[in-house]
């Protein structure tokens, strides 16, 4: 028996990266999977459909069940599209995987108009537009699980304002998807991996950045990994493989108690952050405060001893 036996899965951007791991994961553990994704580059830019063909092959080459779209999910007729296909292909959608995005890194003084309109759009909208219309279909079968890959970029990175304004757009809509559809037995939780992937680089030293820039791992405020642990599964601690398991458990029948939740996979590695909440308060007794009140409060209580980002 397989987590996902007799469910249906979409997963968008699953040609390569995490999206492939999750699919051809998902699918060795019995579910039907429908491998979006357009093939196109980094930026966004061209377009390859054998890249969800080859995906595909190799999940019906070990015995699975699998067909490809090669849709646009951030536009309204791909997001639907995929969904229908799913829906035509196999009758039903129980879980959607949204791994699209892309990435286009530039100084914010630098930054086109086109530059960020196309990150948000690739990186949110790719995932309202499929998760509007997987929604329908899950509120009416009283069932559903979506999984949304977000990043870290929100805590500080650097040169990628589109970015993370485009992760922490997506860590808001899972959990307000996960408000609206939780009543009828539909949850939608989100993961940020640093994986090796087309659009960021993992933890090994070759690909780490120079001394004295920032790294993901100061990002996300996380320690380093364990110096005295070597790695002993295959591959590499950071192949999109580390990430598959969490997201197979969040889109599998089993994880019906964890929604609107926040993950982080780092080297094989889980982690579970917090959600916002109030830190400290001052409290004006039913007027507003003055100017004056703010020059002598702020820096005696809110204002003390802030944390300052780290600056590369």
């Amino acid at each position: 028996m397989g987590a996902m036996d007799g469910r249906v899965l979409v997963v968008t951007g699953g040609g390569r990266g995490i999206g492939r791991a999750v699919a051809l994961l998902a699918a060795a553990e019995g579910a039907s999977v429908v491998v979006n994704d357009t093939g196109c580059e980094p930026d966004g830019t061209g377009s390859n459909p054998a890249i969800a063909d080859a995906a595909v092959a190799a999940i019906v080459a070990a015995g699975g069940k699998a067909i490809a779209d090669y849709g646009d999910v951030s536009t309204l007729e791909g997001g639907e599209g995929v969904i229908k296909a799913a829906l035509e292909g196999f009758g039903r959608i129980d879980a959607l995987a949204n791994c699209a995005g892309i990435r286009r890194d530039t100084p914010i003084w630098e930054m086109t108009e086109e530059d960020w309109d196309t990150v948000i759009r690739g990186n949110v909208k790719s995932q309202f537009i499929p998760s509007k219309f997987a929604g329908i279909a899950m509120r009416q079968q009283r069932y559903g699980r979506v999984v949304s890959m977000v990043n870290d970029a929100g805590l500080g990175a650097v040169g990628a304002s589109n970015y993370a304004a485009a992760g922490e757009g997506a860590i808001g809509f899972t959990r307000t998807l996960a408000r609206d559809l939780g009543r009828y037995g539909i949850t939608a939780n989100a993961i940020s991996p640093l994986a090796r992937t087309r659009l960021a680089g993992g933890l090994s030293e070759d690909l780490r950045p120079p001394a004295g820039v920032i790294d993901a791992l100061t990002v996300a405020r996380i320690g380093r990994p364990n110096p005295l642990t070597p790695w002993e599964d295959t591959g590499h601690a950071d192949d999109p493989e580390s990430v598959a398991p969490l997201a197979v458990y969040l889109l599998s029948e089993a994880c019906d108690n964890i929604n609107a939740q926040v993950f982080g996979v780092r080297g094989g590695d889980i982690y579970l952050y917090s959600n916002p909440a109030i830190d400290r308060q001052i409290v004006s007794y039913g007027r507003r405060f003055t100017m004056e009140e703010m020059d002598d409060l702020m820096p005696r209580t809110l204002g003390l001893n802030i944390p300052r980002p780290v600056i590369a």
